[in-house]
């Protein structure tokens, strides 16, 4: 998984959808952080789901645990029309995300969140934020929802440009790596692996369709290689110029995996 929004999105859909149990959810959430924390955005969202709110007296215990945050979701998930979403958001790129909300500015910051509810109606907003290492605060917002719903990359389509980035993802990094020698540094294809293994602890529902699970781990793949590209020392941009290409020659990439993984998480959702 890429984040633990996507982890959420997918492993809530499933249980809603009565293919999981509320533990194999918090189980999920557990592989990101031991400790899983809730708390409202602001006073009103506070009133009105009872969570505690930054500044209020409530929050001096750290939070609410993490199954009123599975009782929320399926509260706002009770109307059929009712959608489970997931935002990718990055500056200059922030579909879905409902114009001029806190929860659009948490979300965009953290680049990620989940939206919850029916489309034209207002719903919840939730934004993952660590604490410490061992902490995650999910942070629940009242929020509009947007009318008109993003329409994902159909599976076939992401299945296609996923796999062309693979290729361009290996031709980024052999061009941004210098051609001396690096003896003393690691292995890129070592740095990649141990990338790979990083994300292969979070694991998908059974109830996956298995095109979509072949998109995420593509997508996991590729953003390996250009997490290693972007911070292999021999790549490092040594001038402004320098950084400006290599985000020129990455971002496409960047914009095909968040594309990608979220046409995935939403035909799980």
């Amino acid at each position: 998984m890429c984040s633990p929004s996507a982890t959420l999105t997918a492993w809530a859909g499933a249980w809603l959808a009565g293919r999981s149990a509320p533990d194999d959810v918090l189980d999920s959430l557990h592989a990101w952080a031991p400790r899983q924390l809730v708390a409202a955005g602001d006073p009103v969202t506070g009133g009105h789901t009872g969570l505690p709110w930054p500044g209020g007296e409530s929050l001096e215990g750290g939070g609410a645990g993490i199954m009123l945050l599975l009782k929320l979701i399926r509260e706002e998930s009770g109307d059929p029309q009712a959608r489970l979403r997931l935002m990718l958001p990055v500056p200059g790129d922030v579909r879905g995300l409902p114009t001029g909300s806190e929860f659009a500015a948490a979300a965009l910051e953290a680049e990620e969140g989940i939206l919850v509810g029916v489309p034209g109606d207002h719903g919840m907003g939730l934004v993952p934020e660590w604490v410490d290492e061992d902490t995650l605060q999910w942070t629940v917002y009242r929020t509009p929802v947007p009318q008109i719903v993003e329409q994902d990359m159909p599976l076939g389509e992401a299945e296609y440009a996923i796999r062309q980035a693979v290729r361009d993802a290996a031709d980024a990094l052999a061009r941004l790596q210098t051609t001396e020698v690096n003896s003393g540094g690691p292995d890129p294809r070592e740095l990649i692996e141990d990338e790979l293994a990083e994300y292969s602890r979070h694991e998908y529902p059974d109830s996956i369709p298995l095109r979509a699970r072949r998109i995420l781990d593509t997508a996991d793949h590729v953003a390996a290689i250009l997490t290693v590209a972007q911070h292999e020392p021999a790549s490092a941009p040594s001038s402004a110029s320098a950084m400006a290409a290599q985000e020129t020659l990455l971002r496409p990439l960047w914009n095909a995996i968040r594309a990608a993984r979220l046409a995935a998480i939403h035909a799980t959702a």
